[in-house]
């Protein structure tokens, strides 16, 4: 059966489908979302719980382990975690990739509600939960700053009116303000004056909520109108708080100016910000821009930065919009740049195949298998949602080596038939009658190659789900062209092909090709003659292999250099806000200094009053002449210099994976039954790992230094004098605890009022002996007299994982080091210290990377396997597929040779690569085979002939798609241009095993069909060598004279 006839006969039903899927493409082209990798959704719930003035100890045991108990029972739960502070619980929890986002929420509200009868009746308000994904990262950032305007009137607006409009973007998901200046009007008083008078700070307390209420005034109804009322019964500003009387003493008002004041303030004192670019420092508000799933990152940049200007206009001149930071930029520069390369690809491979076949018109043919091929899946990816990004445009770039081999297949077989004499239609039908099997076995066992990958789990099988789809449908579509377009051509446009002048370049490619062919027919004898060094060569190379790919150093995800990073300062538990900001402006001085710096955001007091943060932005890669890692090599011994202050610079990944905080990429979690032998176990370790030579920027979320006063009470005094423990917690909290005792609403937005004692009474202990606490019996009662103070180290924070406590001991990578060998450290030095109370694993990154290096050893032996029962069904054999894949082991230890050169890892990129080689190698054994079982049916020849022949008149067009696939895969493997660093190692590892298997394929593939066409015929017809006749057969190099 022909399938081609069809397509020959019927020229214009083939051109008009092709122009059909020129014009569906390019539509579908233009309508494709740019984003930087394919779209992962991590179903992930945060849920917040607070308890004002509970310590950390306090919220785990009473708040956060009633709720975990209830999340557990949560179907799907993969991760639970959870960080308790001074008077608040977080929880992340992660679900199954595969569980639905809404489901979940459902059951945690569930959750809630069967653990709220176990939790503290006190509680200001029930948990909260939202939906959330680690992987959607703030797509912009834009600073809103002002050199006239205070700061909490730039955030009113930003609150009210600026991230609203800004939301109305189409795509934009939410538009999150950052900048803790929000308005507040702060009430301190001098406890020295209260007690003078005779006043508590409850009776302050209640007098400021008493003098400032909003409630409706009621209507009045008249016989011809009626009237609503309302009364000025809230205050506006700090100002008219001085004035608001608190008490009465003698019928004289005593006010809030009498024994403190009021002043306009901010909600959150203990939060500092910077906004600087390379010579100027700015108050800033930051505006972080993030996307709905699935959507047009570039696209919704583009629309947000036309939007800016149409704001300016509409909010006062003295606010001016900063670009900190934009992904698309960095998108467009890869996206560019993979499109760049895919055109160079193109180029190269037609150049390629010029050069063996001398003459363009038969170039062309094949050629115009590449940009329909493409076209062509870019409609299949518009059908199934996929976007332009760094792995689906990579896909498209490695297979445009792959596409044109089909065709090019074709092609040279109709040609070779004309130069043996026949007509144009003759050798079109012929010849693709001739190949056709030939091409369907190499399309289908080439796809089957990438159907493993889209059935692997986890993150990094959606990672690589778009690439395999988007380089299978390629293959796919290149196959059906191979069959329909390619011999239509052939047959009208190279009518005159054979009897045209030949030119002299075309004349020395014929001649060229024809002595390397006799050359390689020659050598061929060689191991033909010596089968068995032959195979022991191969199995030698096999066991190599397997070495190698045991010793070779492995990676996880390729980081990439996206113009920007971020750094995450620490000062010791016991230090103050102050000694925080003084510190970590040091650090925004060193990084302001660097001078690819483009803009540095900057937070003291971002998670605790001795942390900071900040994101730096660099100029784009094309303009500085270090990467990111290079820059942040260089910082971090600066940063460290800082007396007082540890810093931890590193480049975050293209996805997050966890939702677990940390400072640094990579995690190992303990945890322990036992908090004492947790922290001790825990500290040793984070000393010694900060010791292996192949570990940086080693940190624990451990903070159990953070000084506490804890104040004894002893309840007989204080039942003796009218105080209850409430009453004097109440009044601590409102003495110390920056309260919020009222609230005052605004046309668009609401503002705290908080109370406290003035900041010289709020800095050490002594001050405690000014505090006074009002009895039921209306005294004021000194703490002193019914309290003492203890001075004890407790923990800032209380992390558990699963159910137990933990600790979390983050790290990076020194250069020079992979992940693999720095967790068999961490490993080692675990052995040495963990106690068998105490448990450890890695999280986050490290525990997707063990999983998915588990699993990828059984990936490649799935993808031979199907690639063999493919082969197998379609020659109806089951020794020619073994045959067809004997050259693997060669091409394995090509690829992983060339990464030991390159000095890369055997990372998820190169790994695809190799999965690729097993699908692009089998190629040519396919090629050799095909034709040798041809020979020995039609034309009677042995299986030493039949191969022999098979591999020099196969010659040309294996070497036409093994370098069509070479140069097709290079300008990937030389890492060009924007994300090209963690492009190359899928490059260099298929170019690598082209190159070596190229050299031995050729001859080993012949050596293997001989030896298990023996097997084949010994399994047939006894142990005896025979013949198909029954004729005992000479040894191995006498059944007939070498050509040579």
């Amino acid at each position: 059966m022909n399938l081609s006839a069809i397509w020959i006969r019927r020229p214009v039903m083939t051109i008009l489908v092709m122009v059909s899927i020129l014009f569906f493409g390019i539509h579908s082209y233009r309508n494709l979302p740019v984003n930087n990798l394919p779209n992962v959704d991590f179903p992930t719930i945060q849920v917040s719980a607070s308890l004002t003035g509970a310590s950390p100890e306090i919220m785990a045991s009473t708040v956060a382990t009633p709720l975990e108990k209830e999340f557990t029972k949560i179907a799907g739960l993969q991760s639970m975690s959870s960080t308790n502070r001074t008077g608040s619980t977080t929880i992340t929890l992660q679900f199954s990739l595969e569980r639905n986002i809404d489901a979940a929420a459902q059951d945690v509200n569930t959750a809630i509600s069967a653990a709220r009868y176990l939790l503290p009746t006190d509680m200001p308000s029930p948990p909260s939960y939202t939906k959330t994904n680690p992987a959607d990262q703030p797509i912009m950032y834009f600073v809103m700053t002002s050199r006239s305007m205070p700061m909490p009137d730039v955030q009113d607006l930003a609150e009210d009116f600026v991230s609203g409009a800004l939301s109305t973007v189409d795509g934009v998901a939410e538009v999150k303000v950052m900048g803790a200046q929000k308005k507040a009007i702060r009430i301190q008083v001098d406890p020295r004056k209260l007690a003078a008078r005779g006043v508590g700070l409850n009776e302050v307390a209640d007098a400021i909520k008493q003098g400032n209420v909003s409630r409706p005034g009621g209507t009045l109804d008249g016989s011809f109108q009626s009237y609503t009322m309302e009364s000025t019964g809230q205050l506006p500003d700090a100002k008219a708080y001085n004035r608001l009387v608190v008490a009465s003493k003698n019928g004289i008002p005593l006010r809030i100016e009498d024994i403190g004041h009021a002043e306009d303030g901010i909600e959150y004192e203990k939060v500092r910000l910077w906004f600087l670019t390379k010579d100027q420092e700015y108050n800033a508000i930051v505006l972080a821009v993030s996307k709905q799933p699935g959507q047009n990152t570039v696209r919704i940049a583009e629309d947000m930065k036309a939007k800016i200007p149409q704001l300016q206009k509409m909010i006062p001149e003295a606010i001016e919009f900063i670009l900190l930071y934009n992904q698309a930029d960095y998108i467009r520069e890869s996206i560019d740049d993979v499109q760049f390369t895919l055109v160079l690809t193109i180029i190269l491979v037609v150049a390629v195949i010029f050069l063996f076949l001398g003459s363009l018109l038969p170039t062309l043919i094949p050629g115009l298998a590449v940009p329909l091929s493409l076209v062509a899946t870019f409609a299949v990816m518009h059908l199934l949602g996929f976007s332009l990004n760094n792995l689906s445009l990579m896909a498209l770039t490695l297979s445009v080596g792959f596409v044109v081999d089909d065709a090019v297949v074709m092609m040279e077989n109709i040609v070779r038939r004309m130069e043996e004499g026949e007509d144009a239609m003759t050798a079109s039908l012929r010849g693709s009658r001739e190949i056709g099997f030939t091409i369907l076995s190499m399309t289908l066992s080439l796809v089957v190659v990438f159907i493993p990958i889209l059935f692997m789990g986890g993150i990094i099988g959606r990672l690589f789900r778009e690439f395999a789809v988007s380089i299978g449908v390629a293959i796919l579509v290149s196959g059906f062209i191979s069959l329909t377009l390619t011999p239509m051509l052939c047959s009208r446009l190279l009518v005159h092909y054979r009897d045209g002048r030949r030119r002299r370049f075309q004349e020395w490619t014929e001649r060229f090709f024809q002595r390397a062919a006799a050359f390689y027919g020659r050598t061929l004898w060689v191991p033909l003659n010596h089968p068995r060094t032959t195979l022991a060569v191969t199995v030698f190379i096999l066991a190599l292999s397997v070495l190698l790919f045991l010793w070779i150093p492995k990676g996880f995800v390729p980081s990439q250099d996206q113009d920007y990073f971020l750094v995450f300062t620490k000062a010791s538990d016991r230090s103050s806000f102050d000694y925080m900001v003084e510190h970590q402006d040091q650090a925004n001085r060193i990084l302001q200094a660097h001078p690819d710096l483009r803009g540095l955001f900057s937070i003291a007091g971002s998670d605790a009053a001795n942390s900071g943060f900040c994101i730096v932005t660099l100029k784009p890669g094309s303009e500085r002449k270090e990467s990111v890692a290079e820059i942040i090599n260089e910082l971090r011994p600066k940063l460290n210099s800082i007396p007082g202050l540890v810093a931890f610079p590193y480049n975050p990944p293209p996805i997050p994976i966890g939702g677990r905080h940390s400072t640094a990429n990579w995690q190992y979690t303990l945890q322990s039954n036992s908090l004492e032998d947790l922290y001790r176990t825990a500290l040793i370790l984070e000393e010694k790992m900060a010791t292996l030579p192949s570990l940086t920027d080693v940190d624990s979320d451990l903070n159990i230094q953070s000084p506490r006063i804890r104040i004894v009470i002893d309840r007989d005094k204080a039942s003796s004098l009218g105080l209850t423990a409430s009453q004097i917690q109440d009044g601590l909290y409102t003495s110390f605890g920056s309260r919020q005792v009222t609230t005052i609403y605004g046309a668009s937005n609401e503002y705290n009022v908080i109370l406290e004692l003035e900041p010289a009474f709020r800095e050490d202990p002594s001050v405690l002996s000014l505090v006074y606490i009002k009895s039921s019996n209306n005294k004021l009662v000194p703490l002193e007299a019914f309290a003492s103070l203890e001075e004890k180290l407790v923990p800032l924070t209380v992390s558990h994982s699963g159910q137990l406590p933990s600790a979390t001991i983050s790290f990076n990578l020194k250069q020079g080091f992979s992940i693999d060998q720095a967790m068999a450290d961490v490993r080692n030095v675990s052995r040495e210290v963990l106690p068998q109370s105490v448990t450890a694993q890695f999280e986050g990154a490290s525990e997707e990377f063990q999983k998915s290096f588990g699993s990828l050893g059984f990936l490649l032996f799935v993808t031979i396997f199907i690639i063999y029962v493919v082969l197998g069904i379609l020659y109806e054999s089951f020794i020619h597929p073994v045959t067809i894949l004997s050259a693997l082991p060669l091409a394995a230890f090509g690829a992983l040779v060339s990464l030991l050169l390159f000095r890369l890892e055997l990372d998820l990129y190169a790994f695809v690569g190799i999965i690729m080689l097993v699908g692009l190698v089998k190629k040519n054994g396919i090629m050799m085979v095909d034709f040798a079982v041809v020979a020995e049916k039609e034309e009677k020849l042995d299986a030493r002939s039949a191969i022999h022949k098979a591999c020099v008149v196969r010659f040309r067009p294996i070497m036409m798609t093994t370098m069509a696939a070479l140069f097709g895969t290079l300008p990937i493997a030389l890492g060009i241009g924007a994300g090209g660093d963690a492009r190359m190692s899928m490059g260099v590892s298929v170019v690598g095993g082209l190159l070596f298997s190229q050299m031995l394929t050729l001859y080993v593939t012949p050596v293997f069909y001989i030896f298990f066409d023996r097997i084949g015929q010994w399994l047939k017809r006894g142990k005896g060598r025979t013949d198909e006749t029954g004729t005992p057969l000479p040894p191995a190099g006498q059944n007939d004279a070498d050509p040579a």
